[in-house]
């Protein structure tokens, strides 16, 4: 059974229709047709304008030419399109007086763009926290190669998502050349490109668990555990949007879906047969790859783009997009911000990450900047708060 036909099975909240099966329709047509989610949809409503914020914010901090860091209005003007400010750089750095300060330099007869006292305060208790966890980084990046069939990523990958895997802005230096015994860089078969490899000699890899598999280990050990404990070795935590209602036809699919037996993201698949028989196994084995990807990130969520710079590193032969559509009850896609956002369901609850982290946790302040606007300015009470919470 290809997993994707139960979408068929999927009854609409509103009504009685079903949704269309994806081979008369697009992917694209299904996400905006699908039962949405709303408490993920306003957070991503809220992202979208993070996103621009921290665009922005990445630009100014990296001039090493000015003190404090600054960049001119001009200069970002002429990025606006790229940066999605519908309605120019001035007008949107308007709406954020508490993140960012516009002043004149006579000098220079125009006007700059700097990062207040306490957008640099947040954005340096980041950076702290980040530097603080270099270890789980280290431990990221292991991870991400161990997924990989050749045990290698190409390192332009890894630029598209270091800061949803809370890597610092130097992680080459930081991070792989300090690590010679863990990480090594070499050539890439394009001009320009370095392939990212994991040094053989670590064998740490081959202990790695699974985050879905501790949660198999948590649930068995409830005392009013009601799952059949041989049902839920191969299965994942799922639940679904509110208001959806699911058929009997659908949640029969789903249930012996779950008992479908798979490679594990870690387990090498060098030597092992393709078959008739196994590709749903295969298809399964990619959704797990998926599932620890969105673990590994820092706010579990990724643009779908980036994800699928990993696809053929990690052997999925599908369509990384339809992989999150056809299990709604384990992935959330939304299409706010004109870009594809894909969550890892079970991490969130009423909008936040249920495990919060210290660099999500900065991450957060930031975000209550942007969702503060033009509103009163912050007490200096909080300012103390941001300092005394380091």
């Amino acid at each position: 059974m290809r997993f994707g036909l139960m979408r068929s099975l999927l009854i609409h909240p509103c009504g009685g229709s079903i949704t269309t099966v994806r081979s008369t329709t697009t992917s694209a047509q299904y996400v905006a047709s699908r039962s949405r989610d709303p408490v993920f949809e306003k957070l991503m409503d809220k992202y979208k304008n993070l996103l621009k914020v921290i665009a922005i914010q990445d630009l100014i901090v990296a001039n090493p030419t000015a003190d404090p860091p600054c960049v001119s209005i001009e200069f970002l003007s002429r990025l606006s399109q790229k940066l999605h400010l519908n309605r120019g750089a001035a007008s949107f750095l308007r709406k954020y007086p508490h993140i960012f300060h516009v002043f004149y330099d006579p000098a220079k007869y125009q006007p700059f763009c700097r990062l207040t006292d306490i957008a640099m305060e947040i954005s340096r208790q980041e950076a702290l926290a980040i530097s603080a966890t270099l270890s789980l980084v280290v431990d990221r990046l292991v991870r991400l190669l161990s997924m990989s069939i050749s045990k290698s990523i190409p390192l332009r990958a890894v630029f598209k998502v270091w800061r949803e895997l809370g890597l610092p802005d130097d992680f080459e230096d930081s991070v792989i050349s300090k690590n010679p015994h863990v990480f090594r860089l070499s050539d890439g078969h394009e001009p320009n490109t370095h392939i990212l490899e994991l040094v053989q000699e670590d064998e740490k890899r081959l202990s790695f668990e699974a985050a879905v598999e501790k949660w198999r280990v948590v649930e068995c050990s409830k005392e009013n555990c009601s799952v059949d404990r041989t049902e839920i070795q191969f299965s994942f935590k799922h639940s679904y949007p509110p208001g959806m209602r699911l058929s009997k036809d659908f949640k029969a699919r789903v249930k012996e879906w779950q008992k479908l037996p798979y490679l594990g993201p870690y387990e090498d698949m060098i030597g092992k047969k393709k078959s008739k028989s196994g590709v749903m196994g295969l298809e399964k084995r990619a959704v797990a790859i998926a599932h620890e990807f969105l673990s590994l990130t820092v706010e579990n969520m990724v643009e779908v783009e980036k994800i699928s710079h990993f696809r053929k590193c990690f052997g999925i032969d599908l369509n990384i997009r339809d992989l999150f559509l056809d299990h709604p009850g384990m992935f959330y896609m939304s299409t706010k911000g004109k870009r594809h956002t894909v969550f890892l369901r079970e991490a969130y609850e009423r909008g936040r990450l249920i495990n919060p982290n210290p660099v999500y946790d900065a991450r957060r302040k930031l975000l209550d900047l942007v969702l503060l606007g033009r509103h009163a300015a912050i007490s200096d009470s909080r300012d103390t708060n941001l300092s005394e919470e380091e």
